[in-house]
Formats: structure tokens, sequence, C-alpha cells
């Protein structure tokens, strides 16, 4: 099966199979319906307003992005721009400690 993402990115199937691998004893099946079931779960509480915190990786959170004026790129016309609200991912310490530990420059990619 070709893989599509960059080395260096993560997708939901890499996460299935490194929860499959770290556990013998779920199946590839299990590992999958694990990890769409903790996807699932954060994005309901989001779409709810709710705010999701996981001690020592981080926190989900939904914030308000006000109404403002914006141009139209194309006539310049001035347009107005409404509320939004959109998801946000907040690292923890512990996160933005291991992280800022790697020194380097991020892996690249293998031809």
């Amino acid at each position: 099966m070709p893989r599509y993402a960059p080395e260096n990115t993560m997708t939901r199937s890499d996460l299935v199979e490194e929860l499959a691998a770290r556990f013998g004893q779920l199946t590839q099946r299990d590992a999958e319906y694990a990890v769409k079931t903790i996807l699932d779960a954060i994005g309901d509480a989001l779409v709810r307003g709710h705010r999701i915190e996981i001690r020592g990786f981080g926190s989900f959170s939904v914030n308000r992005r006000p109404p403002r004026m914006g141009r139209n790129p194309r006539s310049g016309e001035a347009v107005q721009i409404p509320e939004k609200r959109v998801p946000h991912f907040k690292p923890g310490k512990a996160l933005r400690e291991a992280v800022d530990q790697r020194t380097g420059a991020p892996e690249q990619q293998k031809p």
C-alpha cells in the first residue's frame, strides 16, 4: 500500500499500527476502533464546546474569533467576516519540554 504522507507525518493509520504494535493483544481492527473512538470523542466534545484536558499531553478547547472587516482580494471591496469558533490545541508542559529537548532539524524524507 503506497504512503502519501511525508515520512515525518504520522497519519491515523500510523497511529493504528503503532497502537497494535505496542499492545500485542490488540488486533489491527481493535486498534483501529480504539483510535477512531478516541478521536470521535474528542471531536464530539469540541463540537459541544467542551474542553478536553489530557495531563502530560495538552488540552483541546474551542476559541472564539470575533467578527471583523476583511477585504475581497479581487474587487478590494470591504466584507464583513462573521464570528467563528475554531478548535485549539495547547501542548502541556511535559510535551513542550520533550519536543524542545530534540535538537537539530526535523527528519528528512527518504527518497
